[in-house]
């Protein structure tokens, strides 16, 4: 089996939930005779974050292309970044590597492709909802891609940033969640919902969602896990 390198801690939430599952997939996957090597390194939120807010894309991605190179020297060769809003700077990362980093936009294509979507929602921080980094793949393969208004947007990156980046989970946040997935579905017609924030499924799951999900961190997960063991 491959090793695996995560670019982590952006956030931590999601990069425990890389972690936790990609030993307890893998250790089910072989029957209990196999979990894997898995190499972490964890960025600064704060810092990431801040080139990020002040749109200095070329320090994020010198940033986070030092993660990547480290843990290429340490070994590993299935090599992923755990959030979605660092592909704002994917390919420049991938250019300045070297290294054939596991896309999420592109793991979520397929899933979508594969499930027959012609119309989906986008939720995520501000900068996936609003921004391509996340989309291009989906219209490029002929889904439509719908974002919430501006006023369910902000309210959607709030809540994401204050609370899940944080591990925080409360009813009133799903409700507010809901109600916005089902003005999507009612004003636009979509058939499912992408969680393109690698903290969206601490809240939402096919169990409580008004729609399918297209869960961005259990998709790329799968990828990850077939790559390392292919």
């Amino acid at each position: 089996m491959k090793k695996i390198g995560l670019v982590g801690g952006t956030g931590p939430e999601s990069t425990l939930m890389y972690y936790k599952e990609l030993n307890a997939r893998i250790d089910w996957i072989t029957n209990e005779a196999q979990m894997p090597d898995v190499a972490i390194e964890s960025v600064d939120f704060r810092r990431a974050w801040r080139y990020v807010s002040s749109g200095a894309y070329d320090d994020l991605a010198d940033y986070l292309a030092e993660k990547v190179n480290s843990l290429r020297i340490g070994g590993a060769e299935v090599i992923s970044l755990t959030a979605a809003t660092m592909h704002l700077v994917f390919h420049e990362v991938q250019e300045k590597t070297g290294v054939s980093l596991v896309s999420i936009p592109k793991a979520v294509c397929e899933a979508a492709l594969a499930d027959g979507y012609k119309t989906v929602g986008l939720l995520g921080t501000i900068f996936t909802m609003e921004q391509d980094y996340m989309k291009r793949d989906l219209l490029d393969a002929g889904i439509n891609v719908i974002i919430p208004d501006k006023t369910d947007r902000e309210l959607v990156a709030k809540r994401i940033f204050e609370e899940l980046e944080g591990g925080i989970v409360k009813e009133s946040t799903l409700k507010e969640f809901q109600d916005i997935i089902t003005k999507m579905r009612d004003s636009h017609g979509i058939e499912a919902v992408v969680l393109g924030c690698t903290e969206l499924p601490l809240l939402l799951n096919s169990d409580n969602c008004p729609l399918p999900c297209l869960d961005s961190v259990d998709i790329h997960l799968e990828t990850i896990i077939r790559m390392a063991m292919g």
